[in-house]
């Protein structure tokens, strides 16, 4: 197994669901939480700018309407991302990943970049945020890790910038899936943390791979992950698990 440089608790979208995701305001709490790896969600504009966004519709967590991707930048940057959350977040803008980059280098923070393409963009998404995060994080010893569900994200993403570490996102063990993670040359799989047991763990590290899981909010669940000796845990409640 290679050296692994991650933490092992990482902060859901920024800060979980204590403050609007994939903002800086949620990143700046999971930091005030002791928290120094953070998982986000990137996408491209219609002009080509990844941006932080889960959903691909803009309703759920900003006052726009309509597919993310469809709009350029200049318009996505207005829009307010923070008030669906609460008043005190009223306001809050969408980051560019330039942005949320910038912020974890100057504070030597960890980043799990989750490549999430609007349907249809998803070898052109890797292969962005691939060049993207070479560029900020160029001669630093803090890379990010790339992950997605999506193997063609990846597959852009191993081509355009190979020496960057990526992981396997899985919702579930669909057939060569293990062997997808291998072709991808990926250092991690990350799955829905149910799916994690001692078979699962074994056969992981038996080929060469990091556990990760996702999300996990109860202690219960995280205290099993532990136990099964499991690599990273990711997490809303950074209220409760101290990753100190």
């Amino acid at each position: 197994m290679k050296a692994w440089p991650y933490p092992r608790w990482v902060a859901h979208r920024g800060a979980g669901r204590l403050a609007p995701e994939n903002t800086l305001a949620a990143f700046r709490l999971g930091a005030e939480n002791g928290y120094r790896m953070f998982e986000c969600d990137v996408k491209l504009s219609a002009d080509g700018v990844p941006f932080l966004m889960h959903d691909a519709t803009l309703e759920r967590t900003t006052n726009g309407i309509g597919l993310g991707g469809d709009q350029p930048w200049d318009q996505l940057a207005r829009l307010d991302a923070g008030s669906w959350h609460s008043r005190a977040h009223a306001g809050e803008p969408l980051p560019t990943f330039e942005n949320i980059g910038r912020y974890c280098l100057a504070n030597g923070f960890f980043l799990n970049i989750e490549i999430k393409p609007t349907p249809g963009l998803e070898a052109k998404t890797g292969e962005v945020v691939a060049n993207h995060a070479e560029r900020i994080w160029r001669g630093t010893e803090l890379p990010p890790l790339l992950t997605s569900f999506r193997p063609e994200s990846l597959q852009a993403a191993l081509q355009a910038q190979p020496q960057l570490p990526r992981g396997l996102l899985l919702d579930t063990l669909w057939d060569g899936c293990w062997d997808h993670a291998q072709q991808l040359q990926c250092v991690a799989v990350v799955c829905n943390h149910a799916l994690w047991d001692a078979a699962t763990v074994a056969k992981a590290k038996g080929l060469g791979l990091r556990t990760l899981s996702y999300t996990v909010n109860d202690e219960w669940a995280a205290q099993r992950l532990i136990a099964l000796g499991t690599d990273g845990i990711i997490t809303d409640r950074v209220d409760l698990f101290s990753p100190a």
